[in-house]
């Protein structure tokens, strides 16, 4: 019923809700980006738009427009104290769009939309490059060419299926055009910055750590890094990567210390590493930090493109930026190492300081436990031992600890996640006289068998602790393991429940369909991740290395670019030139002909006979005072074609034709 309507619409009518509805998908992915008041206007507009050419009813006055608009502006500055930058500039260009939709009344409003469009599709971009998104902005353009072949077609009604084919026609064209444009066009910088994450709340790394001030914690499944091992692989629970080392504590705030330039070498001098090395390459997701993650422990830089990696004191690679685009690099890890074996005592004290006042039942425990093991390598395993037997639990919903979170958990509650138990692990570390610090990053990953890389989320976020003992130096020890073995062992994970409505939808779902379409789904997401986002200006110049050129340059990217537009011109100036040879030439001049009477506004039938082009100069003074001679000349022509009996040379007809062409070219001087 619904269809037979919007078939019975007039064309404008029809049209102008196709047109909204290519609208509405170009914004819809921005809903989670603009304020919320502005999604609720942009779809208000858009509904109210299509209700008047649904009923085909007059447009709004001018008041109504320039009443939404100071109304829309307003509410941007109110909302972003500014109305320039990304943000604010985006939300006023999704209202601007869907107020200029309320005064689409001609064809050059029309063209405003469209371009209003494009410029709204661009975007998306600003806030994901994700494959989802460059999927559904690829349909957004095939919808927007869409509207626009079907607003140059002529009267009538012609289908809209008639326009689409074309418009893809048209994408399909462009495309070669893209490709080389992707490949050889240098690689900029971005034009604005990327929003910092907010990991408060959810799994993830962060540069402090507050124990008990998050209730319940969700997790976040989005890709941290892709990584990929050449040759030897480890095990499973070998895999920590290192992020940031937490030692200063407050009493209910772990950050790391400082590390001014003086205190960064690229090597420490105390790292030493055993075994076969690891081999691996890594693909990053921005994340707004100078960190590095690499596997513990790695000795020499990693080979970032562009830059020259540092190590802290506490082992840890950062470059001298934050990674705001995705970063790939190659490492080179060892799981067996000795760190700072002979570390002086005065290194060693920030690891063993704790704040007065706080904990007092931990550090008591801790006290007794000193003079029960007085070796520290016993008394790490004294405190691990009573975590496996002392019916701690690990869960995402520990709820709000209070200020002596340690006590809580070791004495009340005995449960939490990863982090209150690294945390309170080294408070009792310290407190006995070991010195301690927690090292969070991420631990585990799953492997995708259909492309061999290994995927690590944001939900493998981890914290554990280092003990340092003597003649072994900092040893790494993970708490967590001891309370639930499977986080680190079989790689098991701690999943959010399942909603009602999500358990309804994947209820029947086997989980080994549900697994392997996600494993397809990451080898999918990890090529467009590998060969697009991360097509750097790096891997352009190696491209550039490959075809033979020594130590390329921008310089010849572009050069090589020009060649190919040069190259391309030609080719297709040869192309038509040959088209043109193909064709009857006293067809050509006839089609001339026509050209002239179009030029003077004048309605053709569109197979004219020079004959009845001669009635039609006739019939108008204007072009006879014009071009005088176009009788004469139409008749020459007409007996070029039909008057002699015998046929003619070809090439004596193709001199005759060019004969008439120079004719035609010195009447319209």
């Amino acid at each position: 019923m619904m269809w037979r309507a919007l078939t019975r619409l007039p064309r404008d009518g029809r049209d102008t809700l196709f047109l909204l509805a290519v609208i509405t998908w170009v914004a819809l992915p921005l809903i989670q980006q603009v304020p919320l008041w502005c999604s609720l206007m942009g779809a208000a507009v858009i509904l109210w738009r299509g209700s008047l050419a649904w009923r085909a009813l007059p447009l709004p006055g001018t008041a109504w427009r320039l009443g939404l608009l100071a109304l829309a502006v307003a509410a941007t500055w109110m909302s972003y104290r500014t109305l320039l930058g990304r943000d604010a500039g985006v939300t006023l260009v999704v209202v601007l769009l869907t107020l200029k939709t309320l005064e689409l009344r001609a064809r050059r409003d029309a063209f405003v939309v469209f371009f209003l469009s494009f410029f709204l599709m661009l975007t998306q971009f600003f806030y994901s490059q994700s494959l989802l998104t460059a999927t559904a902005m690829l349909l957004a353009l095939w919808g927007l060419l869409t509207a626009l072949v079907n607003a140059h077609m002529p009267v009538g009604k012609p289908p809209l299926w008639q326009a689409a084919r074309m418009a893809g026609q048209m994408t399909l064209l462009g495309a070669p055009i893209m490709l080389v444009l992707f490949m050889l066009f240098p690689r900029l910088a971005p034009l604005w910055g990327l929003p910092g994450d907010a990991m408060t709340g959810r799994s993830g790394l962060s540069a402090s750590m507050s124990v008990g001030n998050i209730a319940s914690l969700a997790l976040d499944d989005s890709v941290a890094m892709r990584l990929r091992f050449t040759g030897q692989q480890p095990e499973p629970t070998q895999m920590y990567f290192r992020g940031p080392v937490l030692t200063q504590f407050d009493g209910k705030r772990w950050t790391a210390m400082p590390w001014p330039d003086a205190d960064l070498h690229p090597m420490p001098t105390q790292l030493v590493v055993q075994g076969e090395p690891l081999n691996y390459q890594i693909t990053l997701e921005p994340n707004q930090q100078p960190w590095l993650l690499t596997l513990d422990a790695t000795p020499q830089p990693p080979k970032v493109p562009g830059s020259t990696p540092r190590m802290t004191h506490d082992l840890q690679w950062v470059l001298t930026r934050p990674v705001t685009e995705l970063l790939r690099y190659e490492a080179t890890s060892y799981t067996r190492y000795l760190a700072d074996v002979d570390a002086p005592r005065t290194q060693l004290r920030p690891n063993l300081r704790l704040p007065l006042g706080f904990n007092p039942r931990t550090q008591a425990w801790a006290q007794e436990l000193q003079q029960s093991h007085p070796d520290p390598a016993a008394r790490v395993q004294a405190v691990l031992q009573h975590l496996r037997t002392g019916d701690y639990l690990y869960t995402l919903e520990p709820g709000l600890y209070g200020r002596d979170s340690a006590d809580e958990f070791w004495f009340d509650r005995k449960l939490g996640f990863c982090e209150h138990i690294a945390a309170a692990f080294v408070i009792v570390m310290r407190a006995s006289g070991i010195p301690a610090r927690v090292v969070t990053g991420y631990q585990g990953g799953e492997r995708n068998t259909l492309d061999n890389f290994w995927t690590v989320r944001q939900s493998d976020a981890h914290a554990w602790a280092e003990v340092w003992l003597a003649g072994r130096g900092w040893v790494r020890v993970d708490p967590t393991a001891a309370v639930a073995p499977g986080r680190t062992g079989s790689l098991q994970r701690l999943q959010t429940p399942r909603g009602a409505l999500t358990s309804a939808l994947l209820g029947s779902v086997s989980p080994a369909f549900a697994l392997n379409m996600r494993a397809a789904w990451d080898a999918v997401n990890n090529r467009w991740n590998q060969w697009v986002l991360n097509y750097t200006q790096q891997r352009q110049l190696d491209l550039l290395k490959n075809l033979g050129f020594e130590s390329p340059g921008w310089e010849d990217l572009l050069y090589i670019l020009w060649s190919i537009v040069v190259v391309a011109s030609l080719a297709s100036a040869a192309w038509s030139a040959w088209e043109r040879q193909r064709q009857d030439p006293w067809l050509r001049l006839l089609v001339r002909a026509r050209k002239a009477f179009a030029h003077a506004k004048l309605q053709l039938p569109p197979q004219s006979t020079p004959r009845q082009l001669i009635e039609l100069w006739r019939q108008h003074p204007s072009l006879q005072a014009r071009y005088p001679q176009l009788r004469t000349w139409l008749l020459q022509l007409e007996a070029l074609r039909y008057s002699q009996p015998k046929p003619q040379q070809a090439a004596s007809f193709k001199q005759q034709c060019h004969a008439l062409g120079r004719q035609l070219k010195r009447m319209g001087r």
